[in-house]
């Protein structure tokens, strides 16, 4: 019996929701495991109607689950950052959620941008550090709104935290088979104190003589990311650069609609969700993508072990878009949410 904290968040959040938990339904039916779902309100509507954000005690009872599944958060009415600090990047470190998982996968030649571009070309998992560097918020402004005013940000590495991530991606490049190679981005080259990256991944590459790697620049990797997405197999790289590294290769592999991410502790409570943000503007429309709500869902299921109803659902997404059932991944489909998550469902083996 799985426990899983739900929490459905703002904007088009518990409309996703709703159908990743029909899609996690089904899979239970048909591969036999049991769950229970405890749904908590945190996000913007909770907050502007109680000026709560998260009491502490929710953390606790968080630890208490298997799993946590998020649907999004963000809201214009509320202070820019102010809820996402509380909610999100709340369980990444009062959790110790330090590797995010970001899996770049094209299912369908036509959501890749990039011309001549096959399915084999993009395959890759980008692991990224979670719970340092500038996401610390060790810093602050000063003399704010003056001609004077002074915003400071820390940039933090430990040892420990740069070898976690990188030991992580080196057992994943192992159990992935593929290029078996580990590439580091990061930008040692002007932000000396990255120095510390390319050291742990020298030192902790000596243990893995099966595993090759190397390293790109984050300018590079980008550029390498839209001219040969095919070099990939496993990255390693920091908070800030793996934020904005994972939304280009997003878009590769045809768009925010269907990109998931896990805030993974291993062996311990995690955190999945869809990485697409709350769209406000779409809420309560029933137009938007569930898609990557649905996949990670899927991330989820893996995580927990169930490794037949993970590929089960990331089969039957694949053949739908494969197929031209699902042409687009936005709301612009044609296709409702809803009716979306119905299609994931009968698409399932079993159904």
């Amino acid at each position: 019996m799985y426990k899983i904290a739900v929490i459905g968040g703002d904007g088009i959040g518990p409309e996703v929701t709703t159908e990743a938990l029909k899609v996690l339904k089904r899979a239970s039916e048909i591969y036999g495991f049991q769950y229970k779902t405890t749904e908590y309100p945190f996000g913007s509507e909770h907050y502007l109607k109680t000026g709560e954000l998260v009491p502490e005690s929710a953390y606790d009872e968080y630890r208490d689950h298997d799993a946590i599944y998020l649907g999004a958060i963000g809201d214009p009415r509320v202070e820019v950052g102010l809820v996402e600090r509380a909610v999100i990047a709340g369980i990444r470190f009062r959790l110790d959620l330090y590797i995010n998982l970001r899996p770049i996968k094209l299912y369908a030649e036509s959501l890749c941008p990039l011309k001549g571009k096959k399915i084999e070309d993009v395959n890759m998992v980008v692991v990224r550090e979670n719970t340092e560097d500038v996401y610390t918020g060790i810093g602050g402004i000063m003399k704010k709104d003056t001609p004077d005013e002074v915003a400071i940000a820390n940039m933090i590495f430990t040892r420990k935290g740069c070898e976690r991530a990188v030991r992580y991606a080196f057992e994943l490049a192992k159990e992935r088979k593929k290029d078996n190679k580990v590439t580091l981005v990061d930008k040692a080259n002007a932000i000396r104190a990255q120095d510390i990256w390319t050291r742990t991944v020298e030192q902790v590459g000596k243990e893995y003589p099966g595993i090759t790697h190397d390293h790109a620049y984050i300018d590079a990797a980008c550029m390498w990311m839209v001219k040969n997405p095919e070099w990939f197999d496993v990255v390693v790289t920091t908070n800030i650069f793996g934020d904005i590294f994972t939304d280009l290769g997003a878009m590769v592999q045809g768009g925010m609609g269907i990109a998931a991410s896990g805030n993974i502790h291993p062996g311990q409570v995690s955190m999945f969700e869809s990485i697409h943000g709350s769209a406000p503007k779409y809420k309560d429309q029933n137009v938007a993508c569930p898609i990557a709500a649905i996949m990670a869902a899927q991330m989820m299921l893996d995580y927990l072990g169930e490794k037949k109803a993970a590929a089960a659902i990331e089969e039957a997404v694949g053949s739908l878009l494969r197929s031209g059932r699902i042409k687009s991944l936005d709301t612009k489909s044609g296709i409702s949410t809803s009716e979306m998550g119905d299609m994931v469902v009968r698409e399932m083996k079993g159904a």
